[in-house]
């Protein structure tokens, strides 16, 4: 395989993933099978624009509290509705979950999509009583992560899973002609380079098969912020977020465990 530079090489994920063309077909055919059958506010508003929505999962008593999961795809694609499935875990232990759409590069900057998660966080705790907890995956665990630190909504745990905690290497991949980081704004993004706030738990989560600089995003993170880590073994970068769905799993026992 050929990369325009190592630091793309480090930062692909599907090229190192078997069948990795069949992911994406068969979460979006999960989430749609999964709005259909689940109690749901679907399109709630939190923001001026079409991207600034998000779904609402609900269990059929009254929630224990909210669980907000942002979505990846690099800062640069997705939509709330590729995600409904990962619910599942959350709702069965009577958690609401929320999956929020937000501004994709290059029509914003990344600490423009964190202002939006911001928005869409205190949009469902607004929603439902209870603590919040945000995870979110890859580019959404960067997103996730900053919800803890200064300025970020009023969260009680913080769940990124294989994160983009230091954001700096990313400057020298191609996809940063649409992300547009500069050294200023890759600072002040990264996680790893912040403090969460006090109060606010944090677990961080990566597949044991992922790329040797995603197992190094999540280690610094965990270490910058001297919290737990758990390397989950045998997953790589699009199947370590199937925890989501079941109740028991590991990860929804870092997410909801103790709330």
């Amino acid at each position: 395989m050929d990369f325009a530079s190592e630091a793309d090489r480090a930062y692909a994920n599907g090229a190192f993933i078997p069948q990795a063309d069949a992911f994406v077909p068969k979460w979006r055919a999960a989430a749609a099978a999964y709005r259909a059958t689940t109690l749901a506010r679907l399109g709630v508003s939190y923001g001026a624009t079409e991207r600034h929505r998000f779904d609402l999962f609900l269990p059929p008593d009254t929630p224990r509290g909210v669980m907000v999961f942002v979505h990846g795809g690099y800062w640069m694609a997705f939509d709330r509705q590729d995600w409904s499935h990962l619910a599942a875990g959350a709702v069965s232990r009577g958690w609401a979950f929320a999956v929020p759409s937000y501004r994709l590069a290059p029509a914003a900057r990344v600490h423009q999509i964190t202002e939006d998660i911001g928005l869409a966080v205190r949009a469902a705790a607004a929603q439902v009583a209870g603590p919040v907890v945000v995870t979110g995956h890859s580019a959404g665990g960067h997103l996730a992560a900053r919800m803890a630190c200064d300025g970020g909504p009023e969260v009680a745990r913080v769940v990124p899973i294989s994160p983009l905690a230091d954001l700096r290497p990313l400057m020298a991949t191609e996809m940063n002609t649409t992300l547009r980081l500069d050294a200023t704004e890759a600072a002040a993004e990264s996680p790893a380079l912040l403090r969460p706030r006090a109060g606010v738990g944090c677990h961080v989560w990566v597949g044991g098969q992922e790329r040797p600089a995603f197992l190094w995003q999540a280690r610094m993170l965990s270490e910058e912020w001297a919290c737990p880590w758990t390397v989950e073994p045998g997953r790589h970068h699009f199947d370590v977020i199937d925890g989501l769905t079941d109740p028991a799993s590991p990860l929804m026992a870092a997410c909801l465990d103790g709330l």
